[in-house]
């Protein structure tokens, strides 16, 4: 069976200049994965290639087997939610309606939901915390309460892959802490999960983490093995330590600053 999305050869460029190069992965289903890089390694563009908002110089991206070209945007759109590291979060829409637009491409633009929609719809804003704020506008919310709104946009989408630009900015340590939680649940539950992320222990808790470097894809593997965390030191340029630590959970892992 195919990758639920794959990558072969994808290079982007940007002014002339390859932001990512080369690239070959394989996103699997029920796996949550990080991206996880210095500025400026080409993550965010990366995951604009694999969502289908740049065109690939080189390489192609498939979903589900097939071109992501030869997709027509709504059957797209169905199977390929997209998360904007600078998303549209000001408005006066309720929060409902803008977490309601995450059901267009399985509604169609003129539409009406019916019971399924607003069913993900209630389920989306209660696994990002949002419910107690559905009848609020927008431009009413904190910048933190923003971000879980349009997250929840995302997840209402119900797609099976998911492509997350940092989702945790502007989150409180307790919402990163069920923003993680959500993201493994839906992978549990079968989805294909690719998260940008500034926090390198927070990627550490994910299933697997991909590490760039000036536009490739440098390492590639669980947080438990040895090279892939060698290979984080290294391209953070031993900025930190990663230490295991003991949880209720069993063994993580924790990037700890070298001051």
């Amino acid at each position: 069976m195919d990758a639920p999305l794959q990558s072969r050869g994808l290079t982007l460029r940007l002014g002339g200049r390859a932001v990512v190069e080369d690239v070959t992965l394989e996103l699997q289903a029920r796996q949550w994965a990080a991206i996880v890089g210095p500025n400026g390694a080409g993550k965010s563009t990366l995951l604009q290639g694999l969502a289908g908002l740049r065109p690939a110089d080189g390489g192609e991206v498939r979903l589900q087997g097939r071109p992501l070209a030869d997709w027509p945007p709504r059957e797209r759109a169905q199977r390929l939610a997209w998360l904007a590291q600078q998303g549209q979060s000001d408005g006066e829409l309720l929060v409902r309606d803008v977490v309601r637009l995450g059901r267009l491409p399985r509604q169609g633009l003129f539409g009406a939901p019916d019971a399924a929609d607003e069913a993900a719809v209630a389920r989306a804003l209660v696994e990002t915390e949002s419910a107690p704020h559905a009848e609020r506008r927008l431009n009413e919310l904190s910048g933190g309460e923003r971000q879980r709104v349009l997250l929840a946009r995302a997840l209402a989408v119900e797609a099976p892959v998911l492509l997350l630009d940092e989702p945790t900015t502007h989150l409180d340590a307790p919402h990163q802490r069920a923003l993680l939680r959500g993201l493994a649940a839906r992978a549990r539950d079968g989805a294909a999960v690719l998260a940008v992320l500034h926090d390198v222990t927070l990627a550490l808790a994910a299933d697997r983490v991909l590490v760039m470097d000036r536009g490739r894809l440098v390492a590639d593997g669980a947080p438990s093995d040895a090279a892939l965390r060698a290979a984080l030191v290294a391209v953070f340029e031993g900025a930190f330590s990663i230490e295991p630590v003991a949880s209720a959970q069993g063994l993580r892992w924790a990037a700890l600053p070298l001051l």
